[in-house]
């Protein structure tokens, strides 16, 4: 199957408008505030119901704050320091490019979930809703895997963060697996051969005005691809034998970081609600999240950019992943060594 998809639900100019990837963001959030909103109602969140909507926009906040300085720091230093003509002018602040970090939003709602933790103030002065930071961790354990569902399949939607080859350019490919035109530009290994490299720069430059770049020319080519119709038809008859299929690591990490994990955590603290301790749940997520991103990771191909892309044979989100573990791991053995039930 050749990726088709646009980004785009609709686009106002050329790199602005509504992307499925923001849909995303506000779908997860959307569904976190109902899960909310209902585990307060039935006792199983010490927050209170009408201070759901309060919470969640801590909650949003530390997501997006956390995801995009994460994706900063960990992957991309250099914008700390890059300053553009152009609005929003500082990189950091340049979203249109996308980039946010699973790992860095995470470390934003921890932050999110001890604020929450100290409740709120009435206007008689008392507090209601103060609670463990732990329990809180575990409400957002619950609802972080719809979020993290909706995240990856907009990260298979954008063609972004492919998977491992399956088969190169012209051999047979498996019917699950995918060809993403955006390795053109992509900077992942394609396996072409030098004729179908010159076969592929013709097609892109038959779609470059004069004084553009590769880059744009792409882009118009991606373009006439996603319009449908004759020309549209050719196009993807003409660059179906030149692109590399791919395994589509981003619908497998759908599946694992959302659905399964998800499974698992809603039976831990739903289903064994009253066999538990605070930070069982939090702690399950950070462990089964951790091993399923790294066992995923072995598909999903590493930021082409990255100047080093794997460590000790482990990408960096991987190693980011495995530090997620470590905590987990703790807070379950802590949970046993006083004699209580970990799940």
């Amino acid at each position: 199957m050749l990726h088709t998809l646009d980004p785009y639900v609709f686009e106002f100019a050329p790199g602005w408008g509504v992307r499925w990837y923001g849909l995303s963001y506000v779908a997860g959030f959307v569904v976190g505030w109902r899960l909310l909103r209902w585990l307060a109602r039935r006792g199983l969140a010490m927050v209170p119901a009408d201070r759901v909507a309060d919470a969640m926009l801590w909650i949003v906040g530390g997501v997006l704050v956390g995801g995009r300085l994460g994706y900063v720091l960990f992957y991309k230093p250099e914008y700390l320091w890059t300053i553009d003509a152009g609005f929003p002018w500082w990189a950091v602040l340049a979203i249109n490019r996308g980039g946010m970090a699973s790992h860095g939003g995470m470390i934003g709602v921890i932050l999110a979930a001890w604020r929450i933790s100290r409740g709120w103030r009435d206007d008689d002065g008392s507090i209601r809703g103060r609670c463990p930071p732990l329990h809180v961790m575990d409400l957002m354990a619950l609802i972080a895997p719809a979020g993290l569902l909706f995240g990856r399949v907009a990260n298979f939607i954008n063609g972004e963060l492919p998977g491992r080859v399956v088969a190169t350019p012209g051999e047979p490919a498996p019917w699950w697996s995918v060809k993403f035109p955006q390795e053109i530009v992509g900077g992942h290994e394609s396996f072409r051969t030098p004729e179908q490299e010159e076969a592929v720069d013709a097609i892109v430059s038959r779609y470059m005005l004069p004084g553009e770049d590769f880059g744009s020319g792409f882009e118009r080519m991606m373009r006439a691809l996603r319009r449908g119709g004759e020309e549209s038809d050719r196009l993807a008859a003409e660059l179906t034998p030149l692109i590399s299929a791919r395994a589509p690591s981003q619908l497998l990490q759908a599946l694992c970081e959302g659905v399964i994990v998800g499974a698992l955590i809603w039976t831990i603290g739903v289903a064994m609600a009253r066999l538990r301790s605070p930070g069982v749940v939090g702690a399950w997520f950070l462990v089964s999240y951790g091993v399923l991103r790294i066992a995923t990771e072995f598909v999903r191909l590493p930021d082409a950019d990255l100047a080093v892309q794997r460590v000790l044979g482990l990408s960096r989100g991987q190693w980011l992943s495995a530090a997620m573990i470590a905590p987990g791991v703790v807070v379950l053995l802590s949970v046993r060594l006083r004699g209580k039930k970990p799940v």
